[in-house]
């Protein structure tokens, strides 16, 4: 039982000392966090290789699963927040040292050594020992830094919106592969028993549990949300071609910088294709114009700060509200547009959707927010975007005239969404 609590405590130690490194390294340079990752490593090795503890289910080194694990924690974390050409230093600086190492006692043994007064004399073959095993410990790591960002990336097709999953999915299986590998020269070289390897890898799930959930809350709640800008590589690394951080950038651009919408001159390049695209397939297609009614007045009487806050959770609930398949854009100040793959009722049905969750959603409702809407939709007579926007437009002015506060669609198409509401509720 002490012995698990320790391996926690020493997790928990490391985790925090690297990731404070790592946190202020805009400050410090990053230079200090790899550095400090690179002295880790000596450790490491010596004492995966000679320093063990008893659990209930076998021997553990937290040398292997504390230091180790923590170490392929870090260079993703490095990989996430910087990018791939940052993360290829310290694997390659890792390997090139302990090949120096290697090389340096090769030409220390052939030196006339003098005993210490009391006797001693160093043990070169605990060294040989240590230097072929940190070389093909960094060897693995550098395959095992390798697999863990391509599995990290490829796993973000499907579990993007689940960090921590996708995390643990691709740090637990690194570290088996690791653990098999890294066993078998301990088995040959130190004559480790089979229980190592499996208490090693026990110890390692676990690790792999702790870490991933550590790593998840520092970058939810400490870390900053940048989104890097790619450079150039020239090595191996180029196949791990930033394809995550392409998508968030290409995701950015061409939206609004303050909702995240997509901006107006999305809306007028998207919008034709999406007007063409309707009358060319034959499919229905609606556009609806929401405006936040007396928004000047928020800014006056709350400030622009507040204004932008209210922008900001209308777009929110807008995005919440529609289909998947529908686009939202911020097209003006207060003013929004919708375009929905529905025909003329259903559309304005979703406009009084929107209308009634605007009255009563916790963020909006506290200032007494309502929009108003005008609807409209691709028919024989409206068959360019300018056409159903202009309709949409004039029926928002319609609505506002008459009250605010309401949604203003094609005339008699009110009985047709009283029918059609108690089928969607």
């Amino acid at each position: 039982m002490l012995n698990g609590v320790l391996l926690l405590a020493e997790a928990v130690l490391y985790f925090g000392a690297m990731v404070t490194l790592f946190r202020f390294r805009r400050r410090i340079g990053l230079g200090v966090f790899i550095c400090a990752l690179g002295v880790m490593h000596f450790l490491e090795t010596y004492l995966a290789s000679v320093f063990y503890v008893a659990l209930p289910f076998g021997l553990v080194s937290p040398g292997s699963a504390v230091l180790f694990s923590g170490k392929l924690v870090m260079l993703l974390l490095l990989y996430m927040k910087e990018d791939a050409a940052t993360v290829r230093q310290p694997i390659y600086g890792l390997l090139l040292g302990n090949a120096l190492m290697i090389g340096l006692v090769l030409i220390l043994r052939l030196h006339a050594i003098a005993p210490l007064p009391d006797g001693r004399v160093p043990d070169i073959a605990f060294i040989d020992e240590m230097g072929w095993l940190m070389v093909w410990g960094t060897s693995l790591l550098f395959i095992d830094a390798i697999l863990i960002i391509l599995l990290y990336e490829k796993l973000g097709a499907y579990l993007r919106s689940r960090p921590f999953v996708r995390i643990l999915a691709s740090v637990a299986c690194v570290l088996t592969f690791d653990q098999a590998g890294f066993f078998t020269a301990l088995h040959f070289v130190a004559g480790a028993p089979i229980e190592v390897f499996f208490g090693g890898w026990f110890a390692k799930m676990g690790a792999a549990l702790a870490y991933s959930g550590m790593l998840v809350a520092y970058l939810r709640w400490v870390e900053d949300n940048d989104i890097a800008v790619p450079r150039g590589l020239s090595d191996i690394f180029d196949t791990l071609t930033y394809r995550e951080r392409y998508e968030a950038l290409i995701k950015y651009v061409g939206r609004d910088g303050l909702t995240g919408l997509l901006h107006r001159g999305s809306f007028d390049a998207d919008g034709e294709s999406a007007v063409s695209a309707a009358i060319r397939i034959g499919k229905p297609l609606s556009l609806l114009i929401v405006d936040v009614d007396h928004f000047k007045s928020i800014n006056d009487r709350f400030g622009h700060a507040e204004g932008d806050k209210v922008l900001k959770s209308v777009a929110a609930l807008l995005a919440e509200t529609v289909g998947g398949n529908d686009q939202v854009f911020r097209i003006g100040g207060e003013e929004f547009a919708v375009l929905t793959q529905q025909s003329h009722a259903p559309a304005r049905l979703l406009g009084e959707t929107i209308r009634n969750a605007t009255k009563t959603s916790a963020h909006t409702s506290r200032f007494n927010i309502t929009v108003s809407a005008g609807v409209s939709t691709v028919s024989e007579t409206t068959q360019s975007l300018a056409d159903i926007f202009a309709l949409a437009d004039q029926r928002l002015y319609k609505a506002k005239l008459s009250g605010r506060d309401r949604v203003v669609g094609e005339p008699g198409s009110e009985a047709i969404i009283l029918q059609a509401a108690p089928r969607t509720a």
